[in-house]
């Protein structure tokens, strides 16, 4: 089978950047990487054809070469790519090496890019929050050790009057490449040691790296309805990049603490109530509380049955995106009276002496008599 286009294989113009390759790339082989795709052949095929076409493309010589013969341009070679390409299937001229790069920055939440441009990492900050609160959302207030921009060199790393320039070792790339026999090996560079840049006279403050750490004060509002394990972004609030580069993001992780009287399921509130015996026999209502903070009147009908569950519809918590609001499900728990009182206690013997009122009961040992008959 013919082989496609490089340009068609990656879904770039002939004429994009170094940038447009390398982004293209990356989203191709994170999609089809076999460690995601197992055991499908359709997806490792797309993985490979990927980064054959991208190890053509992100080399100028090799990409001028195609441009010009095509595919004929390596035909000649035996295995595909001699002195150090995809010979014999394996990943040549920092091939290999870039693609774990990628998956491992993928994976951990950080992020790829030029050694020059050496972006801030992400940051996580766990917050505890009560169901109140999630119930009405909050202002809060925290305080976040980052690594911020120095304030004495503008984030640049140098003082006042002193440049900023490429590396003369890795020409401004932060790693250089040494080629064995069919291997490429890529190394960080000792002289900028991964920066890609060089100062004359560094910052006394950060050293030269551009960022010092520092305590950053923050205001995080959190919305109603959050439930524990909510996320919540800030941009650009993690570590400052070195000399620089964009920040990372600030992500809010929500724990909502276990409540005396409500439990949690989804958008629903269930709580359990006491109710006397004379109210569930002969029906009434009970005040209950809602998370709200107001009391609420339930109704309790007549012959209510310890367990028996009652719906508050709209008095649970408010759905995250404002999609409604849940219901409180309230269930009874009928109170056998105690320390009864002489005329109390007779006039429960005289409602006993005037019939069965538990029809219930009475079925269920006629049943377990019943059993005991038969043996």
């Amino acid at each position: 089978m013919a082989k496609r286009d490089f340009y068609d294989v990656l879904g770039v113009a002939k004429n994009a950047d170094e940038k447009e390759i390398k982004s293209a790339y990356r989203k191709l082989a994170m999609k089809n990487h076999p460690d995601r795709n197992p055991d499908d052949e359709a997806a490792a095929e797309r993985f490979r054809e990927a980064s054959e076409a991208y190890e053509v493309l992100k080399d100028d010589q090799k990409r001028a070469a195609y441009d010009r013969l095509g595919h004929a341009a390596f035909d000649q070679q035996a295995g595909g790519f001699g002195g150090g390409g995809f010979g014999g299937g394996g990943f040549g001229g920092g091939g290999f090496s870039d693609i774990f790069d990628q998956m491992f920055n993928e994976f951990s939440g950080g992020r790829s890019g030029g050694s020059a441009q050496q972006q801030g990492s992400d940051l996580r900050y766990d917050m505890s929050i009560s169901l109140e609160e999630a119930f009405s959302g909050i202002q809060k207030d925290i305080r976040v050790k980052v690594a911020a921009s120095c304030e004495s060199c503008s984030g640049t790393g140098a003082n006042a009057g002193s440049s900023v320039d490429n590396c003369g070792t890795c020409n401004g790339s932060g790693k250089i490449r040494q080629q064995q026999g069919f291997f490429t090996l890529e190394r960080t560079c000792p002289s900028c040691q991964g920066q890609g840049q060089t100062i004359a006279d560094p910052c006394g403050s950060c050293s030269g790296q551009g960022r010092v750490e520092k305590m950053q004060n923050l205001s995080v509002t959190i919305p109603a309805g959050v439930d524990t394990g909510t996320r919540i972004r800030l941009s650009g609030k993690g570590e400052a990049g070195v000399r620089g580069a964009p920040a990372g993001d600030l992500y809010i992780f929500v724990d909502v603490k276990h409540h005396n009287i409500f439990t949690r399921d989804g958008n629903h509130l269930y709580m359990r109530v006491p109710v006397p015996m004379a109210t569930a026999a002969l029906g009434g209502t009970i005040d209950v509380p809602t998370i709200s903070g107001k009391m609420a009147r339930l109704t309790i009908e007549a012959g209510t049955q310890s367990a028996r569950k009652f719906r508050m519809r709209g008095k649970g918590m408010p759905a995250l995106r404002g999609a409604g609001t849940g219901d409180q499900i309230v269930e009874v728990q009928v109170e056998t009276p105690t320390n009864l009182s002489d005329r109390q206690k007779e006039l429960l013997a005289e409602f006993q002496e005037t019939g069965d009122a538990s029809p219930t009961a009475t079925k269920w040992y006629d049943k377990i008599k019943g059993l005991f008959d038969d043996a």
